[in-house]
């Protein structure tokens, strides 16, 4: 019989060697799932098997007492379906609590985008008679041109493009590949990049491709805080995020299919990549609206 403490560490160990899920991916479902052990612990539920639906329900309860929201909550519950499933398939359970358990419906929020005059303001800001200007502006030029998320952008090896073809090999989430193509404005700034600022910044002799100023590869936190330097040109605070999310939605409103846009952003699901069709449909309305002799508003 193994202990609760004994289980969590053999599905976290699953996760790394089987699932081959990201290091800050498995960090959240550890972190989840100890916030359960601590609630079983307080409830006097020492063994695995002696938590149910109920049990479950009543966590669930804590958590919206909490005020978290309900993305948060459905994450702490996805952690505990991929836990009890792997307890329930390998026999540790005789029953899966989480059978039962629905995910709380979310409310569709539309994602934040930048009009293409938006776009071509904040690209122009950063300057380019110097190392960082230069690396910024790729930056910058990257995110849009690709729809990568910055997760993936600070991991690019200069291995992984291919220059003939305008290319880039990305691992994206769940250690799965794809390729994002890029056009000739990046590729001229990718040229100048590698020939007048990254030598001068590889100090390490780093195989990636982004490095700050110290010669190493560039941190998440770091592009997001090179964006802020550069979004005050603009009225809309700018992520990374925006930026992939500008990316699909400027796609989609020049004509390209769904499935297309879904294969370059690395969207497991399509249902995923339909949200961006909602924005669309809302920039269609707007326009009709405001166009159209029997629609327009008074």
């Amino acid at each position: 019989m193994y202990g609760m403490r004994e289980l969590v560490e053999k599905f976290i160990r699953y996760l790394e060697l089987e699932k081959h899920y990201s290091t800050n991916t498995i960090i959240a479902y550890q972190n989840n799932i100890d916030d359960f052990l601590i609630y079983l612990k307080d409830k006097g539920i020492n063994s695995i098997n002696k938590v149910d639906y109920l049990t479950v329900r009543s966590y669930l309860k804590i958590l919206y007492e909490r005020k978290f929201t309900k993305k948060t909550i459905s994450r702490y519950i996805s952690s505990l379906r991929s836990f009890f499933k792997y307890l329930f398939v390998h026999n540790y359970i005789s029953q899966n609590p989480m059978m039962l358990i629905s995910n709380p419906k979310l409310d569709k929020k539309l994602p934040q985008f930048l009009s293409v005059n938006d776009v071509e303001i904040l690209l122009s800001k950063p300057k380019l008679d110097n190392p960082l200007g230069i690396r910024d502006a790729l930056i910058l030029e990257l995110l849009y041109s690709t729809g990568i998320r910055v997760s993936e952008l600070v991991n690019i090896k200069i291995e992984d493009i291919n220059f003939s073809l305008k290319q880039i090999k990305i691992l994206g989430k769940g250690n799965k590949e794809r390729y994002v193509l890029y056009g000739h404005v990046c590729s001229d700034l990718l040229n100048k990049y590698l020939s007048d600022s990254r030598d001068e910044l590889n100090h390490n002799k780093s195989v990636y491709l982004i490095l700050n100023n110290r010669g190493n590869k560039i941190t998440t936190r770091a592009i997001r805080d090179i964006i802020d330097k550069y979004d005050v040109s603009i009225n809309t605070h700018v992520t990374p995020h925006t930026l992939r999310h500008t990316f699909a939605t400027h796609m989609l409103n020049e004509g390209a299919d769904l499935k297309s846009v879904q294969e370059l952003l690395g969207h497991e699901n399509l249902s995923t990549t339909q949200i961006y069709t909602h924005v669309s449909n809302e920039r269609l309305r707007h326009v009709y609206l405001n166009n159209h002799p029997r629609a327009r508003e008074k």
